[in-house]
């Protein structure tokens, strides 16, 4: 069932960019956010770490002045307790985004699949991470809650703030 939501997921996003018949990039419509996160897991993930941090690079396109989609990857690092080896995660995801204002509050969330990275016997899963914050014209702060449903009923949960900076096409 996971598996149906990331693919129904991926082929909205690919409508979404096919519906787009002069696609332009330019400074004012696309560019790069690269940024920062750190979380507290919670759920099953609380069990083995009590911190994550991560790096995040998206690329986005803005289609009207409150709509944007894109791509999004990183990396996030889960701490490991006593006794438990560090692990992470590496997203593929699409995300959209919804912009109330040119400056303002927005909403938005990333879909896709999660890698997991120094974990025996389990590749990664369905990747989520809706998001609420504040943006302006070159930064993005923001709440999230991120969950890989991983494979062998293991929920990798996550609540945090991040911050990504925009980087222009010229």
């Amino acid at each position: 069932m996971k598996k149906l939501f990331l693919i129904a997921g991926l082929l909205g996003f690919s409508q979404l960019f096919a519906q787009q018949n002069d696609i332009e990039i330019t400074p004012d419509n696309s560019w790069l956010k690269a940024g920062v996160t750190a979380g507290i897991p919670v759920g099953d993930a609380s069990d083995v770490s009590d911190f994550n941090l991560g790096l995040s690079l998206r690329g986005q396109y803005l289609f009207t002045p409150y709509i944007a989609a894109g791509v999004a990857s990183g990396y996030n690092h889960f701490f490991g307790k006593e006794g438990v080896d560090d692990f992470g995660i590496v997203p593929v995801a699409g995300f959209l985004r919804y912009y109330f204002e040119p400056s303002g509050f927005f909403i938005g969330s990333d879909v896709g699949y999660g890698f997991l990275t120094n974990v025996d016997n389990n590749n990664g899963g369905l990747y989520v991470n809706p998001q609420v914050g504040y943006h302006n014209r070159d930064w993005n702060f923001y709440a999230f809650y991120q969950n890989t449903f991983a494979e062998h009923d293991f929920d990798i949960q996550t609540v945090g703030l991040g911050v990504t900076y925009n980087i222009r096409f010229k």
